[in-house]
């Protein structure tokens, strides 16, 4: 026997491996693992290695825990895990949340394994048969709750090989749609976000860089912004500066009596068209091959080639909780308080601008209020502690609207270059170019492997449809001066959007209808088809529609999961697009909880509509020019969409659904569109110009 105070032994991770080292909380609690608390009271609280941001992540984990556990889901509650890549990084070891990976990355591995290990030191302990909803029962049927075991439990050592996993047939929970843990307290207000962070004696900053994209700093006059009411202090740094104040109106105040001059630095001219020039020229490239089969330039060489170009622009995130982070410097440790998507990783910038090992920063994470890919960036991180540093005391930084949105990490502008021929009615020869910056490039400081960013490729070299002669080709054409980052949908967002959409015309040049055209190349591609035709019957594909209206369908894979869309769209006569219906079938392997699928499927399809209605970052004169969301608009309540979200029953492991929702939506109202009114566009946002009835 090994007395568990003070340590913790983890198994169930990575290679079986035990680790050593977590703390207990109490001599009786106990902690088979780095995911489960059990305390004598017979309360479960399960340790959460990824971060809540709306997507109900909290709530799936917990199911996935308690239904090998076998614990009462009444008695279940949830913490935030601390930094630790080792201990909540999954099978990779990198602790973090994006790329639609939470279950995909931890459901068998981790997190499973974590449960079934804790129920066999219950069922040790008890020295019984079996459990059952946080109780241990024998074969005389008597009954003993969790919780009277713990301290016993406790005591135990692990098992020496993986408890056996449940039956799919015993699932209680996994498949069911459980009440959100975290939907209470945000019903109530007690839910604490990055920016209700509230320390005692803390101040409040705001701060500005320059207007101008990579400008510095090139004078200051504080008197006027120090004479404010409330404001402590004006930190100025050689790109930005901060009013720190008693709250956040004195730092905005504050910050709007500061007088700056700017060195606007080399960018002052750049402008959108600029960009677009570079970008058009860059796809000229001949690139570099990512994909082939077949003999993809024979297939193109001979006649009735079909030629396509389809491109994306730049996006920001707009999360609607603005960027923040509490932060306190001490001699000898920082602390700091915020919400991020990568837990170490924020910890590692924050220690590298001090000039500290990591292990004396301490990240307290929180709910985040959106984030869509941008907090898994840390520039926010190294600017609040660079500010925080020279103020005394704790300090909240707290970006404006508009500073968030001019100097946010964009969705890369990207073009897609296309050619195909066709045979027999069937696509022969298939070409895809994509040219657009490096994000891993960016985030890494390193080339990509090979000069091919697999993130720019991504859905474009795993196409469902069997085409014979195949050619997916990369060019990096990194944007002038623009930061870029990853968005809700990745590569996928992009490359499939393309594929569907010159899909779409390569039927119209075949002349077939566009779900048969689809489902003659997916013959190997089962779940592809299924998706297709069931989401092709719930929309009534075929059935009359008004003039000026059209249907239009995409179908995908992508983050392992399968998702056919049909939006239904009425154009007005002034351009003016309204998409009436979005029909949905999604085939996501074993669901975890069926109605948080169809919400992130509804609510990344509200995001996607949004993007392709209206998104479009434009610079001019250095600047970016949109700043808020009266000029970078999201998709109102009133021009929603119904929702037919239908879900198909799968043994096949979990696949990803944050990002999909949103990356089957563009293609499928583009083509939409085009059945209303005969007009391909090719560029997105949408352009109500061309589409006005003459």
């Amino acid at each position: 026997m090994i007395s568990r105070r003070g340590l913790l032994q983890v198994s169930g991770l990575a290679g079986g491996a035990l680790l050593v080292g977590f703390p207990l909380q109490g001599a009786s609690a106990f902690a088979p693992n780095a995911f489960i608390r059990l305390d004598a009271d017979g309360r479960v609280t399960l340790v959460m290695p990824q971060q809540e941001m709306g997507q109900g992540i909290h709530t799936a984990h917990s199911q996935i825990i308690a239904e090998e556990f076998d614990c009462d889901w009444s008695k279940v509650s949830v913490v935030d895990s601390p930094p630790d890549d080792v201990l909540y990084g999954g099978p990779r070891q990198r602790q973090g949340t994006g790329g639609s990976s939470s279950i995909r990355a931890g459901f068998v591995p981790v997190l499973r394994q974590a449960g079934a290990d804790a129920r066999a030191l219950i069922v040790a302990a008890a020295a019984t048969l079996r459990t059952d909803n946080g109780v241990v029962i024998d074969a005389a049927g008597r009954r003993l709750d969790y919780g009277a075991l713990a301290a016993t439990a406790a005591t135990m050592m692990p098992p020496a090989k993986p408890a056996p996993l449940k039956a799919d047939a015993d699932f209680r929970l996994i498949g069911t749609s459980a009440a959100r843990l975290d939907t209470p307290a945000k019903i109530s207000g007690a839910a604490v976000y990055g920016i209700d962070v509230r320390i005692p004696g803390a101040g409040v900053a705001t701060l500005r860089k320059s207007p101008v994209i990579g400008g510095t700093v090139k004078r200051v006059d504080d008197t006027a912004a120090r004479a404010v009411p409330g404001v402590r202090q004006v930190v100025v740094l050689d790109d930005l500066v901060a009013v720190v104040g008693d709250h956040m109106w004195a730092a905005l105040k504050g910050l709007e009596a500061l007088s700056v001059e700017w060195d606007d630095g080399a960018n002052a001219g750049l402008d959108s068209a600029s960009i677009w020039a570079k970008l058009r020229a860059d796809s000229q490239g001949q690139g570099l091959e990512a994909h082939a089969t077949g003999d993809a330039a024979a297939a193109l060489s001979g006649p009735g080639r079909i030629d396509g170009d389809y491109e994306m622009p730049l996006l920001a995130h707009a999360p609607m909780e603005p960027l923040n982070a509490t932060v306190h410097v001490e001699a000898d440790r920082c602390t700091i308080w915020m919400g991020t998507q990568v837990q170490t990783r924020a910890r590692a910038a924050a220690a590298k601008v001090l000039g500290w090992l990591p292990e004396k920063v301490i990240l307290k994470n929180h709910m985040l209020g959106g984030a869509f890919g941008r907090r898994l960036d840390i520039d926010m991180v190294t600017d609040a502690v660079r500010i925080a540093r020279l103020v005394k005391g704790p300090v909240k930084v707290v970006w404006s609207r508009e500073e968030d949105m001019r100097h946010d990490m964009y969705r890369p502008a990207y073009r897609n270059v296309m050619a195909a021929t066709l045979k027999d009615g069937k696509v022969d020869g298939w070409r895809h170019l994509i040219a657009a910056g490096s994000i891993s490039a960016r985030m890494s400081g390193q080339a990509p492997k090979n000069g091919i960013d697999g993130g720019n490729v991504d859905g474009a070299t795993e196409l469902i449809y069997d085409i014979p002669h195949q050619q997916i080709l990369s060019v990096r054409a990194e944007p002038v001066a623009v930061n870029i980052g990853y968005w809700r949908g990745v590569g996928p967002n992009n490359s499939l959007y393309a594929v569907e959409c010159f899909i779409d015309e390569l039927a119209a040049k075949a002349g077939a209808d566009p779900v048969a055209f689809r489902l003659a190349m997916l013959d190997k591609q089962p779940r592809a088809a299924a998706v297709l035709r069931l989401a092709a019957e719930k929309a009534g594909w075929g059935q009359a529609l008004p003039p000026r209206s059209g249907r239009g369908v995409a179908v995908i894979n992508a983050f392992g999961s399968y998702l056919a869309a049909v939006a239904e769209v009425a154009v007005a006569a002034d351009g003016d697009v309204r998409v009436t219906r979005m029909t949905t079938a999604v085939d996501a392997g074993l669901v975890i909880n069926p109605d948080t699928l169809v919400a992130q499927i509804e609510g990344g399809a509200i995001y996607g509509l949004s993007a392709v209605l209206y998104g479009d970052i434009s610079v001019a004169d250095g600047r970016v020019v949109e700043s808020n969301f009266h000029d970078y608009r999201p998709l109102r309540i009133d021009a929603a969409p119904v929702f037919d979200t239908h879900l198909i029953r799968s043994s096949a492991a979990p696949g990803g659904i944050g990002e999909p929702g949103t990356t089957v939506v563009a293609p499928a109202v583009v083509n939409a569109i085009a059945a209303a009114t005969g007009v391909r566009l090719r560029r997105l946002p949408v352009d109500t110009t061309a589409l006005v009835q003459v």
